[in-house]
């Protein structure tokens, strides 16, 4: 529970930092994604999901058993 609780943590802090730092960013971004298909934005979430899936197997992998 608590690794759930601090990953959800740091996805707000990066999220956060996103739109804080760079909202003009942002709103380009999101103009760009209403632009590509709806099975491109699917194949976008389903590859970063499977790449943030990678990671933690990787950093669990790296701590202490």
């Amino acid at each position: 529970m608590q690794t759930a609780i601090l990953a959800i943590g740091l996805v707000l802090v990066i999220e956060g930092l996103a739109y804080a730092l760079a909202p003009s960013l942002i709103e380009r971004m999101l103009e760009a994604m209403r632009q590509m298909s709806i099975e491109d934005r699917r194949m976008m979430g389903l590859v970063a999901m499977a790449i943030g899936v990678a990671l933690v197997a990787i950093a669990f992998e790296a701590l202490p058993h």
